[in-house]
């Protein structure tokens, strides 16, 4: 026997002892697997923050109790109170003011005297103390957004309020997020109306929407700006 058959047979009873294992088919299909699951567990997480975590399911529908309840739909709306008697500085100052104690007694020293919600106003009048409001609309503090600016310029309390004039109890509508005021800088048109008829909630123009922003956007000059530095100073 040569030397190359010893090799040979020596190899062969080697083989016969060591199993031997082969893989199934489906197993080549495990890396791909793996990744298509990666990638999907990334793209869900994605769509979680964005969609799920974006102010439009966050903040939209907030509604927070407030210390003395305040019936919009019966001041503003069955009364026609106009929004500027509260917030007498909206067309002057970047931040709409928060109505003090003393400005509801103008009304309420004679009206409804009786009402223990009255009797708390009058309270915090005495002590000289304000009526801590629960903030419903609110922007991160490193955004600035000037309510003066907007008001002169057409857009209505509507646009980012919704119709406050139908809420007892006031509550948040619009996401206020970064892409929201960007559309709107972006379209003015949708959302410009006549600079007499901002705080009439209930307005209802007689011609197409669009085509009166279209008009009013050129008649008063409008052009906002996009740049980050007109919110992020």
């Amino acid at each position: 026997m040569t030397q190359e058959d010893k090799i040979q047979e020596h190899t062969t009873q080697d083989d016969k002892q060591i199993p031997h294992y082969v893989a199934p088919k489906w197993a080549n299909k495990v890396p791909a697997i793996v990744a298509l699951t990666l990638l999907s567990a990334v793209l869900f997480v994605i769509y979680v923050f964005y969609y799920w975590f974006s102010p439009k399911h966050l903040d939209v529908g907030y509604q927070p109790v407030q210390p003395i309840p305040y019936s919009h739909r019966l001041h503003a709306g069955e009364l026609g109170i106009d929004c500027r008697y509260c917030h007498f500085n909206v067309e002057k100052a970047a931040h709409a003011s928060i109505p003090s104690a003393e400005l509801c007694l103008n009304c309420h020293n004679t009206i409804k005297t009786d009402s223990p919600h009255i009797k708390k106003i009058k309270e915090h009048v005495e002590n000289n103390q304000p009526i801590p409001w629960v903030k419903v609309h609110m922007l991160p503090d490193y955004a600035y957004f000037n309510h003066s600016r907007h008001v002169n310029s057409g857009v209505s309390c509507v646009q980012c309020h919704g119709r406050i004039d139908q809420m007892d109890v006031v509550r948040q509508v619009q996401p206020l997020s970064m892409a929201w005021c960007i559309e709107c800088h972006r379209n003015p048109e949708k959302h410009i109306w006549p600079k007499d008829k901002v705080t009439q909630l209930w307005w209802d123009p007689a011609e197409s929407a669009e085509e009166m922003g279209k008009r009013l956007v050129e008649e008063y000059h409008i052009n906002p700006n996009v740049q980050c530095s007109t919110c992020h100073r």
